[in-house]
């Protein structure tokens, strides 16, 4: 197993000023809900422009990588949003990239990597999923033919640091924040926010958020190990998975104090509640930290939720506008 430190506030600090011609430096605004059981800001990585935090750590990836490195051009593996990130940076650097996306995506982000030029191979699995076959598929060992160069979504120090940009922004704006929420899909977002957190601000509360329909970080925290979980697959198709990478479980337990799970119809209720009191549109796993925030989970005092994308199928948004499931 790999094993990672957290990453180091000059190494984050590198990447902020690497990266800032590439992204938004997206703003810190209040939720608009007068009754909430805290004090709930939400950073908009859904206004840069793939719609995604994504973005930041593909952008300094891509920028380390050498010429030799990116001769061959770049593939990845996501869930959709990663995927974009790669598309967006491939296309302004002119060089090829291939993205295996799992056919669970939400189609909107499918046309979007499309549009940017990128080659798309769908994942597909059998149903029920099994969990080996699950884990063999995120595993870049198993497309042995695939050129260029690898960029994992999650395992990688370079997108780590660029997620980790958040962070420092965060405290740039809000210094007296208590508690922050954040996604945990894989891991990548949270434990680069962390790291910053860990460096700069050590008292502050910092949780991974995961929807009730898979919860394998809040498991392996009740239990003190990494375990898996049975999956249900849902609208929030971007986190949720039945397993945790090793190497950043290990990583995960020494920056987080926890995991918090939003329930599923919470989640819904989010997505349509950030739509009505922001005007923001979030797709389901952006809601997540929202939820377990309204829900008290977090306790009182500032807290802030990272909205992490905006790419949801318009139909499923029409749905829950209509009160209907997504």
């Amino acid at each position: 197993m790999k094993k990672y430190d957290p990453i180091s506030i000059e190494e984050i600090k590198a990447a902020q000023k690497r990266i800032s011609p590439d992204i938004v430096r997206t703003p810190l605004v209040k939720l608009n809900v007068d009754d909430a059981p805290a004090e709930i800001y939400l950073k908009l990585e859904n206004l840069q422009p793939i719609g995604s935090f994504k973005i930041r750590g593909t952008s300094n990836a891509m920028k380390i990588a050498t010429p030799e490195d990116l001769k061959d051009g770049v593939w990845a593996i996501s869930s959709g949003n990663h995927a974009q990130g790669i598309a967006w940076n491939a296309r302004k650097l002119g060089i090829k990239c291939t993205l295996h996306v799992f056919e669970w995506a939400a189609q909107t982000k499918i046309d979007s990597l499309e549009r940017l030029g990128a080659k798309v191979e769908l994942i597909k699995l059998k149903q029920p999923i099994d969990l080996q076959e699950f884990k063999d598929s995120v595993d870049p060992n198993s497309y042995p033919d695939q050129k260029g160069l690898f960029i994992h979504a999650v395992s990688n120090l370079d997108v780590m640091s660029g997620n980790g940009t958040i962070g420092l922004e965060i405290i740039e704006d809000l210094p007296d924040v208590d508690a922050v929420l954040m996604p945990w899909g894989g891991g990548g977002l949270a434990c680069g926010v962390a790291s910053a957190f860990r460096a700069l601000r050590p008292d502050v509360k910092l949780y991974g958020c995961e929807v009730e329909t898979a919860t394998p970080l809040a498991a392996s925290f009740k239990a003190g190990k990494q375990v898996d979980v049975d999956r249900t697959p849902s609208f929030v198709e971007s986190i949720g998975y039945p397993f945790l990478l090793p190497e950043m479980w290990d990583l995960g337990k020494q920056l987080l104090d926890g995991s918090l799970v939003a329930g599923l119809d919470d989640t819904v209720s989010a997505v349509r509640l950030l739509a009505e009191r922001n005007k923001i549109i979030a797709e389901g796993a952006s809601a997540v930290s929202v939820a377990a925030a309204l829900a008290g989970k977090a306790g009182d005092g500032k807290i802030v939720c990272i909205v992490t994308g905006g790419e949801i199928d318009l139909e499923e948004l029409a749905n829950i506008f209509q009160g209907k499931k997504p």
